[in-house]
């Protein structure tokens, strides 16, 4: 589990590949791969929207993946690579899995359970604990969501003010 800066810096780019595939489908772009030995076991990205499914984060897919092809529940020797900071669902998830490594690029201010709200990867009252890697690729992470969310709302200033000339079209006649 000792990968090189390069080592890290690709998996990482993986893991943007995956949130690249959440932005395909209008999804928040957040991607996860879960490593060992050196190769991807896992990979999952949000998919929350297409799936009518509140728990399909990027990390409970590549979890899931990751235990079918292990064939154990138990993902040990394993690092999970991450865009942005686990969320607490997926934090769990990622205790539950035994996942002994996460790094992740970017912080999430709003939802983050692995040091930004919320620290239960490092908890000590919990019986597993995870060594946390930060910042990896950080603007990279950080920039794909920031224009998620620009674009997004944008989309919605535009839909609102056609909705506004409709109404006003409407009461016109």
């Amino acid at each position: 589990m000792n990968y090189t800066q390069e080592e890290k810096e690709y998996f990482m780019n993986q893991a943007l590949t995956e949130a690249k595939k959440s932005l395909e489908k209008d999804e928040i772009p957040i991607g996860c791969v879960i490593v060992k030995d050196g190769q991807i076991i896992g990979r999952g990205h949000n998919a929350r929207e297409e799936l009518n499914q509140a728990i399909m984060h990027a990390e409970v897919m590549a979890i899931q993946e990751a235990n079918r092809v292990e064939g154990n529940w138990r993902l040990l020797d394993t690092t999970l690579f991450v865009t942005i900071e686990p969320c607490v669902m997926c934090s769990g998830a990622i205790g539950l899995a035994r996942i002994p490594h996460v790094v992740y690029g970017a912080t999430n201010q709003k939802f983050g359970a692995a040091g930004s709200l919320y620290d239960i990867l490092t908890d000590e009252r919990l019986n597993h604990r995870v060594e946390v890697e930060t910042g990896l690729l950080e603007d990279s992470c950080a920039q794909i969501m920031q224009d998620f969310f620009r674009q997004r709302r944008e989309k919605q200033k535009v839909e609102k003010e056609a909705l506004k000339a409709q109404q006003g079209t409407v009461s016109d006649s």
